[in-house]
């Protein structure tokens, strides 16, 4: 066993200790068919908007191509507040089929979130963000459960997010390790970054062989 398959070890073992707490509720899909299944089920099919659809708790679904210049404007938004690295338009543009974004009854898009496939073992949610209105309402919280579902169904096994607040996802089952416990974020990514060696964000993972075999009830619209 070598020096990273120990510490992934360690790395399990630890997330284990903590994921007993946890009751997210998600269902295990088979690993390409159920993942494409889960993007079909997760489209919002968009109509006319009538008045009590102004109202609806949003819904989530895949974002599409069109939607590429709103994600960004959101996450531009958020990272001028300091909580987010940035992403270029075009990064985003090639990448937008990996978003899950959260739709209110007028059609606007109130919150996304990526997951980042880092390795064949590893994914990474990136570029969380819920517009400052919509706060409070748990849609963070169901992004992440969507995004955990299709990385379980996508064949990964942990799931990882860096984060300034790391008591948000404690709360939905991950756990703080070092980052050398990371190596694929490293060499992905940290290395050129312009904050690499002084990073204020916290390395956390989940274990998604530990996530209860429960599908989310309710939180796509199809």
């Amino acid at each position: 066993m070598n020096q990273l398959q120990v510490s992934r070890a360690k790395a399990r073992h630890y997330v284990h200790s903590v994921n007993d707490r946890s009751s997210a509720d998600l269902h295990v899909g088979r690993r390409s068919a159920d993942l494409q299944a889960g993007r079909r089920s997760a489209d919002l099919q968009v109509g006319r908007v009538s008045p009590l659809a102004r109202h609806r708790v949003p819904q989530l679904r895949t974002a599409v191509r069109g939607d590429v210049r709103k994600v960004h404007e959101l996450i531009q938004r958020n990272q001028q507040a300091g909580h987010l690295l940035p992403r270029e338009l075009s990064e985003l543009t090639s990448r937008i089929d990996r978003f899950v974004v959260g739709v209110d009854g007028r059609g606007s898009i109130v919150a996304c979130g990526e997951l980042v496939p880092l390795s064949s073992s590893l994914a990474e949610i990136r570029s969380l963000v819920v517009t400052e209105k919509r706060r409070g309402q748990g849609l963070g919280h169901r992004i992440v459960d969507e995004l955990k579902l299709r990385a379980r169904a996508g064949g990964y096994d942990d799931l990882c997010v860096f984060a300034h607040e790391p008591a948000y996802f404690a709360h939905m089952g991950f756990s703080i390790v070092p980052h050398t416990w990371l190596p694929e974020k490293i060499m992905a990514d940290c290395r050129t970054c312009p904050l690499f060696r002084r990073c204020e964000q916290f390395a956390m993972v989940a274990d998604l062989d530990l996530m209860p075999e429960v599908r989310p009830a309710g939180h796509l619209h199809v």
